[in-house]
């Protein structure tokens, strides 16, 4: 902008300097040209001529404005000047007359206070260089040089810059505002956008912090199960072979003994030998059917919380002999397969454990609702345990936490000398889509 204003007043100082000097020019020539001679043929001008622009040129108007005064031939003599001692010499032509005898006018302010004559340093100069025509033919015989006093002229031209810079500064501020405004817009929107970026990158960093715990906990949790699922084949195995295996080698050894292979043995002893084997294999089918009981869940599907908590808490009451105490309030109206299998084994295995490592003694049942987090305790007054130190038989307390935290609940248990208190809580919202 500062260019722009630069180059824009130049041309303003150039054409009111130009059109300045014209009007004066004009003037000028409209005064002295009615007093030459014949300029093509002069060589000089007599004295008679030079009396006369002496009295034009030093009274009236001209006389206030104008400073000095020349009259040059193409060669270079001066035929006339305000100052005598000029007259009649032949001096070098200089690049502003040299463009006048080529038919246009030179215009030349000075207000830099170099002036070679004597004169204040602070007077504004406008320097004019005409070429003088002949009439009839348009062909420039001479060149009038004046110099004019340009006050009027020096006050114009420095309003004509002053409204120049000024318009050129007021169109500068406001494109400057014009642009900080869309600048500050776009800073405002980058910045919104740089937070929502920010808050976005923290949201997916905690996702994925989230997603990469929930890898370990799934990779865990199916190691665990791997194995869980071993022990508990091995337990099975073992069951089978030291309960129903051995009764039914029993018998399979009485139906090979004497007693009832010989044809001479007794009635009543072959009658004894063939209740003891029946007795045998009555006694490995009910063992058969006990571990078949704890493997095969009851149908809890279509079944609610409190009947679910109902048959677990009867099946064990009815197992062990003993008395558990049930509680339920405000149990939810919905629960997903996942989570109600979750809690039957839960309470399966919690009272197993309050059975066999308290006694059974004060053994307790409660459930509880709070908004969406369904919460099942189940509790001893026993003597207490180290979880530590229990071997992982059945589903076990490590394999409780895994199962319920892959539904995304949560697993607390607390023991002390007056007994052991295990408790989960699990989201209703949680196990919709399990």
């Amino acid at each position: 902008m500062v260019l722009v204003g630069a180059f824009v007043s130049r041309l303003i100082e150039e054409a009111v300097t130009r059109n300045s000097a014209a009007t004066t020019a004009l003037y000028v020539d409209s005064v002295i040209a009615p007093l030459l001679p014949d300029m093509q043929t002069t060589q000089i001008l007599d004295g008679g001529v030079a009396r006369a622009l002496d009295e034009t040129l030093g009274q009236g108007a001209l006389g206030d404005r104008l400073v000095s005064f020349r009259l040059w031939r193409a060669d270079g003599t001066v035929l006339y000047s305000s100052d005598e001692a000029q007259i009649g010499k032949r001096l070098e032509l200089s690049d502003e007359l040299r463009t006048a005898f080529s038919g246009r006018m030179v215009a030349l302010f000075d207000q830099s206070g170099e002036q070679s004559d004597k004169r204040p340093a602070d007077m504004p100069i406008l320097e004019i260089y005409n070429p003088v025509l002949q009439p009839w033919s348009g062909e420039v015989v001479a060149v009038s040089e004046f110099h004019e006093v340009s006050y009027d002229f020096q006050h114009g031209l420095n309003q004509a810059r002053f409204y120049t810079w000024l318009a050129v500064a007021a169109f500068t501020l406001a494109f400057f505002v014009v642009l900080s405004a869309i600048v500050l817009r776009g800073s405002r929107t980058i910045e919104t956008q740089r937070h929502a970026l920010k808050d976005r990158i923290a949201q997916l960093s905690a996702l994925l912090a989230q997603n990469e715990a929930l890898r370990g906990r799934l990779q865990r949790a199916s190691q665990r199960t791997a194995a869980l699922n071993e022990s508990h084949l091995r337990r099975i195995g073992a069951d089978l072979h030291d309960g129903p295996a051995q009764l039914l080698a029993f018998a399979s050894l009485r139906l090979d003994s004497d007693a009832l292979t010989n044809p001479k043995t007794p009635g009543a002893t072959r009658e004894r030998s063939i209740a003891e084997i029946k007795e045998s294999l009555d006694e490995a089918m009910q063992e058969i059917r006990t571990i078949c009981s704890g493997l095969v869940l009851p149908q809890i599907e279509t079944a609610t919380l409190p009947e679910i908590l109902k048959r677990v808490v009867h099946a064990h009451q009815q197992r062990t002999e003993t008395t558990v105490e049930l509680s339920v309030f405000d149990p939810p109206d919905h629960l997903a397969l996942s989570a109600k299998i979750c809690i039957y084994r839960f309470v399966q295995e919690a009272l197993n454990n309050a059975y066999r490592h308290g006694g059974g003694v004060g053994q307790r049942v409660s459930q509880s609702t709070v908004g969406e987090q369904v919460t099942v305790e189940v509790g001893d007054n026993g003597p207490g345990f180290d979880p530590d130190r229990v071997e992982p038989t059945g589903l076990g307390l490590e394999g409780l936490r895994e199962r319920i935290e892959s539904l995304g609940g949560a697993f607390e248990i607390k023991v002390s000398t007056s007994g052991t208190v295990v408790r989960m809580t699990i989201s209703t919202e949680e196990t919709k889509a399990v």
